[in-house]
């Protein structure tokens, strides 16, 4: 019925005068302008009616998939085909006394199909990403590298139509262009591209996945992989600062990745203490019983001392030089403690790396050091841990008459003038 409007406005305006074919073609505009709004306002209910029905299902179905096609507003880009299809269908039969202008509205409507099948693919893509996020094999293998690419592809192709459809040539005959800027497009998308290779690479060889902690010193990233792209890795740092790698850099860069430790169910504690030299000794029969009162070591010094005492007598060796024969040191009972100490301590694995070792003497007194794990790995409790065993250990030095090394301070040197007669 509306469209009788065109009829009427031309019957009128014949009967007012004018030629046939101004009437003709007031009545074709007249015809268009009527159509373009039915075919917006049903696009409107269309979208209202469409939607709501999809909304619907997606919020009482049990699966994830339709819930992300509706987030990422596929269906919403999926019904923008609608106008430019009935626009393209009605439009020859509207302006077919206006060929240029008719000309012009089937390209701008192929033009705008072309960016709406852009957007489609594109929302879609974007739910695929986020319903593959769902499953476990995301966390090992990321597709978004991948799913980019798809995207540039999809939108070369698109920009290729377009320029072919403003110029009027076969999208082959750009096609066939293409090699003389071949030199410009590498030097364009040299990042896209050397990230994808990159990509492959670090998914194929499981390098990095989101979540892993790496330390990148050249780039000072120390932190968890919060996201890997085409072009970009994002690492947020322990600060909450975040660093954005080249995904290249990955490849083309040492870097440390922790989930090695993470996945082992241990962390290590690696840290030594420097004992005074001059604080080493053969240990007296005083020493050895009061030594022997010790829990831990009780057992090791009582069967050490027979040991010893067995070797000694066998060799006939002279006891009233304590330099002769084998003799239990306090820093030997001291490293035999710690072991017994860390062995017993319910945080440490015992059944992972587990070292208590002397070090290179040096200037700075004798290291020992503590190599073992912790059974917990986060951070705050591990250090922690590592901090309630190192008290201990400083504690306990004194009584194994050992002294840890220590540079002289402002307050040594304060006290050793008030010693020192004037």
């Amino acid at each position: 019925m509306l469209l009788q409007i065109g009829v009427r406005v031309r019957e009128s305006l014949h009967n007012w005068g004018f030629s046939e074919s101004v009437s003709d073609g007031v009545r074709d505009i007249t015809d268009f302008i009527i159509a373009f709004a039915l075919i917006a306002l049903s696009y409107y209910v269309l979208k209202y009616l469409v939607l709501g029905i999809v909304r619907k299902i997606s919020r009482r179905s049990s699966t994830t998939w339709d819930d992300a096609l509706y987030s990422k507003r596929v269906f919403h880009k999926a019904l923008l085909f609608v106008p430019g299809i009935l626009l393209s269908t009605i439009a020859p039969y509207t302006l077919n006394e206006f060929p240029s202008a008719l000309n012009w509205v089937m390209n701008a409507t192929q033009i705008y199909l072309v960016f709406v099948t852009l957007a489609t693919v594109n929302a879609f893509l974007n739910a695929l990403y986020e319903i593959y996020q769902g499953f476990e094999v995301s966390k090992s293998k990321p597709i978004k590298g991948y799913l980019q690419v798809v995207k540039i592809i999809f939108v070369v192709i698109g920009i290729i139509i377009v320029i072919s459809m403003l110029l009027g040539k076969s999208p082959v005959y750009l096609l066939g262009g293409l090699g003389a800027f071949s030199a410009v497009l590498l030097l364009v998308f040299k990042d896209p591209i050397l990230g994808f290779v990159a990509g492959i690479q670090i998914s194929a060889n499981d390098m990095v996945r989101p979540g892993d902690w790496i330390v990148m010193g050249k780039s000072g990233a120390d932190g968890v992989v919060t996201d890997i792209s085409l072009t970009t890795v994002k690492v947020q740092n322990w600060d909450k600062t975040i660093t954005t790698l080249p995904t290249y850099s990955l490849v083309s860069e040492s870097f440390v990745n922790w989930r090695g430790m993470e996945e082992s169910g241990g962390r290590r504690i690696k840290r030594s203490i420097n004992v005074d030299m001059n604080s080493v000794k053969f240990c007296s029969p005083e020493m050895i019983g009061k030594f022997s009162k010790v829990s831990l070591v009780k057992d090791y010094v009582e069967d050490k001392e027979a040991e010893l005492a067995i070797y000694n007598q066998e060799q006939g060796i002279d006891n009233s030089i304590l330099v002769n024969g084998r003799r239990q040191t306090n820093l030997g009972i001291f490293r035999a403690y710690l072991f017994e100490y860390l062995r017993n301590n319910p945080n440490i694995r015992t059944d992972m790396t587990f070292l208590v070792r002397q070090l290179q003497p040096a200037e700075s007194g004798i290291p020992i050091e503590i190599y073992v794990f912790s059974k917990e790995q986060e951070w705050a409790v591990y250090e922690n841990i590592q901090s309630d065993i190192f008290d201990h250990i400083l504690a306990s030095i004194p009584e194994f008459e050992l002294a840890v090394f220590q540079n002289p301070s402002g307050a040594d040197f304060r006290q050793l003038r008030k010693l020192s007669p004037d």
